[in-house]
């Protein structure tokens, strides 16, 4: 299952594995289990299953017939490093990742101890970018994780951020996005946590991407933070050249 996307930070989504399992704070309102129940109930079949994980074996190859290159999140309906995923699964996903450089691919994760025993055995080629959600504080362990896997993009998703997470040393982090929680349960995020990260971000030179402030409505709250939006992306090596070059646009 492949679609246009109308999360801020990419442009396409490609789901080989659907569903998931919740474990921390943050997935307690997550959008992807109500979209789930909600698509079984239509009949959609890709979904008959529920929320339950669920291997699509036909999707696998599905980016090698995209021409145009694309900004591809990985799995939004699901979490690639979920233990139920077997490895061979994983790695076959990577293989198509690999063997497509016109793409970019975004993962995240919250199974960051799975991802650090598997990230070895995979090919982390270019156009891979790795991320983890983190929350709160009380899984910035994840992040650590996240610094030792050998992605050429690591970027980190605090959303839903439900919590202030303090001072974050952003060293061999690329690209920091920031969202608040929406839908009817959605829980506060206060402005000071937001401005923290972005001050951080700010002084240690992390692009910053601030996606939503959520909420019941959040076509209403919007994404303006301090007069302004910010879609800053990662800055991505010149493979021609020594210098630096932004993907697409750095700052609006």
């Amino acid at each position: 299952m492949s679609s246009m996307s109308k999360i801020e930070w990419t442009e396409s989504t490609w789901n080989p594995v659907t569903g998931c399992t919740k474990i921390t704070a943050g997935c307690e309102n997550c959008y992807a289990y109500t979209m789930a129940k909600r698509l079984k109930a239509m009949g959609n079949p890709r979904y008959k299953n529920g929320f339950e994980v669920t291997l699509h074996e036909d999707l696998i190859e599905l980016p090698l017939k995209w021409k145009k290159p694309k900004r591809i999140f990985v799995n939004s309906m699901s979490d690639l490093f979920h233990e139920k995923v077997p490895f061979d699964f994983i790695k076959r996903t990577f293989e198509v990742m690999n063997k497509t450089p016109r793409h970019n691919y975004q993962i995240l994760t919250k199974r960051s101890k799975r991802l650090v025993e598997l990230a070895p055995f995979l090919k982390w080629s270019p156009n891979i970018w790795q991320g983890v959600t983190v929350e709160n504080n009380t899984v910035l362990d994840r992040i650590e994780d996240l610094k030792i896997v050998p992605a050429r993009i690591k970027f980190l998703s605090l959303e839903p951020l439900i919590g202030p997470l303090g001072e974050i040393d952003f060293n061999h982090i690329d690209w920091v996005i920031v969202g608040g929680e929406s839908g009817p349960a959605a829980r506060p995020m206060k402005i000071e946590w937001v401005r923290q990260i972005r001050e951080s971000c700010i002084k240690q030179n992390t692009p910053f991407f601030f996606k939503q402030w959520g909420g019941i409505r959040k076509h209403i709250t919007g994404r303006i933070l301090d007069n302004r939006t910010w879609d800053e992306y990662p800055r991505i090596p010149s493979l021609a050249a020594n210098d630096d070059v932004l993907f697409n646009v750095a700052c609006k």
